[in-house]
C-alpha cells in the first residue's frame, strides 16, 4: 500500500495590508483591544480583481515547483473554500483550467476553517488506496468580501490567502498517518453566512439586512474551538500510535492567538512547540493551516522526519486533526515547469472560446 506524502507546498497572498491602526479608523476599535482579544497586528485583503482562484493558482503553482511536478500529471485537485467564486462551477474547476491540468478531476469541499484537514484525508485516502498517485490540495479564500465592516467583534479577525499541497504516493513510510474528522449540525447558528443559498437566495431583503455577511457567536465559538482542538489532538494522535512527546510541531488553525494557547494548555503542551503566524494574517480560514506551514518551512523550522499535528475547527461546526511526517520533494533529475502549463492553459482557453464562437455562428447560419 502506498504512503501519502507531502511533496510540494505553496502559499499565496495579497499585497494589500490592513493593520489594526488602520481598522480604528472606520469602526470603533483600538490596536491594543485587537492584540489582546486576538493576538491578530494586521491582515492581507484581495483587491477587486483578486479572486480565490486567483490566490489558488499562485499557491498550487508555487507547490507544484516544489514538487517538481507538471499540472498533466495531477490525477485529483480538491479546493477546501469557505468563499467559492460561484455556488457552481466549482472553484476547483477554474484552478484546474488555468493551470493546464488537463487530466485532474476537481472538485471544491466545504468544511469551512477545517476544510483544509477534511480535504487532505479525503486525497491522501485516495492514495493510499491505489486510486490516484498525485493530488493538489488547495485551501483559499476571500473572506473580506463577506466581512461585515461595521461589526467590530468580526471584522477584525479575518483575511484572504490561499495555501496548498502536493500529495504523492511513495512506498516509503512517512507521509499523513492518520486523520480525525468531526462535525455537529446541532451548532450550525454559532457561525454562518446565512445568506447566497438555497434557503435564503439574493434579494434586496436579505442584502440589506446583511444576510450575505458573516455572523458568529464569539464566546460560544470560543468554547467550542478550544474543547475541540484537544480532543480531535488526541484522538488523531491515538489513530497514529503517538503520544504528544513524538510531535516536533502543533500547527493549528490560526483563528485567534487565545484559542491556540487554551488549546496548548489543555494539551499541556508549550506554546514553543506551536507555530503561529496569525498576527500577520488573521484567520484566513482553510488557508490558515498550509500558509502556517510553509511560513515555518522557509523560517527552517520543519526538518525531514518531523512528526506534525494540523488541528483546526470551524463552522458547521466541524473540527479536526491529522497526523503527518514531513519528508518533503520526492528526488528526480528532471526540472519541470508549472507555469508553462498556465500559458498554455491560457491559450487553449482562448481557442475554445473561438471555437464555440464558431459553431454557434454555424448553428445560427443553419437555421
Amino acid at each position: 500500500m502506498p504512503y501519502a506524502h507531502i511533496t510540494g507546498w505553496g502559499m499565496s497572498v495579497p499585497d494589500a495590508i490592513l493593520t489594526n491602526d488602520d481598522l480604528a479608523k472606520i469602526v470603533d476599535t483600538n490596536d491594543e483591544w485587537i492584540r489582546d482579544r486576538t493576538g491578530i497586528r494586521e491582515r492581507h485583503i484581495a483587491s477587486d480583481h483578486t479572486f480565490p482562484s486567483t490566490l489558488g493558482v499562485a499557491a498550487a503553482t508555487r507547490a507544484l515547483e516544489v514538487a517538481n511536478l507538471a499540472p498533466t500529471e495531477l490525477d485529483l485537485i480538491i479546493c477546501s473554500t469557505s468563499t467559492p467564486e460561484y455556488l457552481f462551477p466549482a472553484t476547483a474547476c477554474l484552478i484546474q483550467d488555468q493551470l493546464g491540468a488537463t487530466k485532474a478531476g476537481a472538485f471544491d469541499l466545504l468544511a469551512a476553517c477545517t476544510g483544509f484537514i477534511f480535504a487532505l484525508n479525503m486525497a491522501g485516502q485516495s492514495i493510499k488506496t491505489g486510486a490516484i498517485r498525485n493530488a493538489l490540495v488547495i485551501g483559499t479564500e476571500t473572506l473580506s468580501r463577506f466581512v461585515n465592516w461595521k461589526d467590530r467583534s468580526t471584522c477584525i479577525l479575518f483575511g484572504d490567502g490561499a495555501g496548498a499541497f502536493v500529495l504523492q504516493g511513495r512506498e516509503e513510510p512517512g507521509g499523513l498517518l492518520s486523520a480525525v474528522m468531526h462535525s455537529d449540525g446541532s451548532g450550525a447558528q454559532l457561525l454562518t453566512l446565512p445568506g447566497g443559498g438555497a434557503r435564503q437566495p439574493a434579494t434586496e431583503e436579505t442584502v440589506r439586512t446583511g444576510k450575505h455577511l458573516i455572523s458568529m457567536d464569539g464566546r460560544e465559538v470560543f468554547r467550542f474551538a478550544t474543547r475541540a482542538m484537544a480532543q480531535a489532538t488526541h484522538e488523531a494522535l491515538d489513530a497514529a500510535g503517538l503520544t504528544e512527546d513524538d510531535i516536533r510541531w502543533f500547527i493549528p488553525h490560526q483563528a485567534n492567538l487565545r484559542i491556540i494557547e487554551s488549546a496548548a494548555k489543555k494539551l499541556k503542551i508549550p506554546m514553543e512547540r506551536f507555530v503561529v503566524n496569525v498576527d500577520r494574517y488573521g484567520n484566513t480560514s482553510t488557508a490558515s493551516i498550509p500558509i502556517a506551514t510553509v511560513e515555518a518551512h522557509q523560517n527552517g523550522v520543519l526538518s525531514p522526519g518531523d512528526r506534525i499535528v494540523f488541528v483546526g475547527f470551524g463552522a458547521g461546526l466541524t473540527w479536526g486533526a491529522l497526523v503527518a511526517e514531513w519528508t518533503g520533494p520526492v528526488p528526480v533529475k528532471r526540472h519541470v515547469h508549472p507555469g508553462r502549463y498556465r500559458a498554455f492553459a491560457r491559450v487553449r482557453s482562448v481557442l475554445r472560446r473561438i471555437l464555440l464562437f464558431l459553431e454557434g455562428l454555424l448553428s445560427r447560419r443553419e437555421l
